[in-house]
């Protein structure tokens, strides 16, 4: 559980330096977001999912093998 909120927080903390950095093009970003279609979407999210396990499980079994 612990590393699971490690990882919200960190993600909270990238999410927050973008907006901060670059405000107006985040708001482009999110203009184009919903202009594009929900299956297109869909696809991206499962895929940056499945990426994001597999390089979470390839960090662990490097770093702290079986």
């Amino acid at each position: 559980m612990n590393d699971f909120l490690t990882a919200l927080a960190l993600a909270l903390v990238f999410e927050g330096l973008a907006y901060a950095a670059f405000p107006d093009g985040m708001k482009q970003m999110m203009l184009r977001v919903l202009a594009t279609p929900p299956a297109t979407l869909r696809v991206f999210d499962i895929a940056a999912a499945v990426l994001g396990v597999a390089v979470v499980a390839a960090l662990r079994f490097a770093y702290f093998p079986a």
